[in-house]
């Protein structure tokens, strides 16, 4: 999954980014509040970690913009202010969750996995697909109930066409999920992990649509082999 992190504060911004990468999120960071502005209207993110105080101003201030705007994308404030005022602030300003500082990690992690379950209308913590179980908290994968081994960016690949739910996603859609802006891709890696995922799940556990991109293979054929 793919977030955009807006926080100034480097040392913060360094330990959120890389706490997400263990949990095979995708991170984006800016600094500023038009650099958040820019990089929403120019990239799909799935989530928004968002600082109120900020160089150029209030987080609240752009949420409220976003909101008015009609962007849905889940956010999650971030702030230095504890008071309860502050927070039902945030919340009425279009927040979906608030968390302050200094805050655990893995709270973090985990209130931003429960926003990405509840803005796909999902109850179950994993999410089943025929055969195929995929947790993303634990960032496994069954079949049949059964265990199957798969590495980070076929797991990311898995969960990006398991969650567009039958939808079509370009290459260049699929790469977005896997990789940062600053990752080194080789030509030929997204179809090394569909190659993978197809070996290890079924071979139409992908469906390739010609010219157009790839999508997740029907859920009663999802496993066959």
């Amino acid at each position: 999954m793919r977030v955009l992190l807006v926080e100034d504060d480097a040392l913060v911004a360094a330990g959120i980014e890389a706490g997400l990468a263990l949990s095979d999120f995708v991170v984006d960071g800016v600094t500023t509040l038009a650099a958040a502005r820019s990089a929403l209207t120019t990239m799909d993110y799935d989530a928004v970690i968002l600082d109120r105080r900020l160089p150029d101003g209030d987080g609240l201030t752009l949420l409220g913009q976003w909101r008015r705007s009609g962007i849905a994308t889940p956010v999650l404030m971030l702030t230095a202010r504890d008071a309860v005022a502050s927070r039902v602030e945030g919340l009425q300003g279009g927040a979906d969750d608030y968390l302050v500082k200094p805050f655990d990690l893995d709270e973090l992690i985990a209130r931003l996995q429960a926003l990405l379950r509840r803005a796909a209308g999902q109850v179950d913590r994993a999410i089943h697909h025929g055969r195929i179980a995929f947790d993303p908290i634990d960032r496994s994968v069954t079949l049949d109930g059964e265990p199957v081994v798969l590495v980070r960016r076929e797991l990311m690949l898995l969960e990006a066409l398991i969650r567009a739910r039958g939808r079509i996603l370009s290459t260049d859609q699929l790469k977005d999920r896997l990789y940062g802006i600053d990752d080194e891709v080789e030509s030929n890696a997204l179809n090394v992990h569909i190659y993978q995922l197809r070996r290890k799940l079924g071979r139409d556990v992908i469906e390739t649509v010609r010219g157009v991109g790839y999508r997740l293979g029907a859920a009663n054929e999802a496993s066959s082999s």
